[in-house]
């Protein structure tokens, strides 16, 4: 069950591509009416100036790195970024997007990925949600052995919130880790989404060896920091 999920997620987030941007800039779909999606911005706002507050490093090693909306905030505070991704579909919408010389891309199944390089910090969004449960504690394990000591790792993902997804999608608060994902098209896809609470968050980061902080905005997202 667990790879044949997998496949399905990046069959999924291929097929989702060229649509994907919609979700985050509250278009299509996803319009929930200018009050909503301004909650929504401020909220990404709010993460931006935490990211930010790390301050200018050499190399940073981006997870599911997809269509570069998180890629253009990095290169703002590291010289270097290696960005993977299973998808090279939304490889070539980040490269075409940001089009910059300091971005490495390389097409990575990141549930076979082994680090290879350590980096002052590793990011990833709306990733970790993705992982089996199973797979979580060996992930993190390979975050932890990427990051040089002293280096930091910065987690950002989604909170349960009915208005953070498409208007035909219905998220239920069943404890269910498997959720239906629709295209514009009507396909539909089965994948992972887990929704961590702040204190388990923390206590997976802590397990692996990270010295963590763990904050939440008041809807629609939860993010850590941790120090190796």
């Amino acid at each position: 069950m667990t790879d044949d999920i997998i496949q399905q997620q990046i069959t999924y987030y291929s097929a989702r591509a060229e649509e994907y941007d919609e979700w985050f800039y509250r278009t299509g779909r996803y319009d929930r009416g200018e009050e909503i999606n301004q909650r929504w911005f401020n909220e990404v706002a709010v993460v931006k100036n935490a990211l930010y507050q790390i301050g200018a490093v050499e190399n940073i090693l981006e997870l599911a790195c997809g269509t570069g909306i998180w890629t253009q905030e990095l290169l703002n505070i590291g010289k270097q970024i290696t960005a993977l991704d299973a998808s090279q579909e939304v490889i070539e919408i980040n490269r075409r997007k940001l089009g910059s010389p300091n971005v490495e891309y390389r097409q990575v199944d990141l549930f076979s990925w082994e680090p290879d390089a350590e980096y002052d910090l590793v990011f990833f969004s709306f990733w970790l949600s993705h992982v089996p449960p199973t797979l979580v504690d060996s992930f993190l394990a390979k975050v932890y052995t990427s990051v040089r000591v002293a280096g930091q790792v910065f987690i950002l993902d989604s909170r349960f919130e009915a208005t953070s997804t498409a208007k035909n999608h219905i998220l239920e608060n069943n404890g269910d880790i498997y959720i239906t994902r629709k295209l514009n098209n009507e396909q539909e896809f089965k994948i992972v989404k887990i929704f961590y609470q702040p204190e388990e968050l923390h206590d997976k980061l802590t397990q692996v060896g990270f010295h963590a902080e763990v904050k939440v905005t008041d809807n629609y997202f939860i993010y850590a920091k941790g120090i190796k």
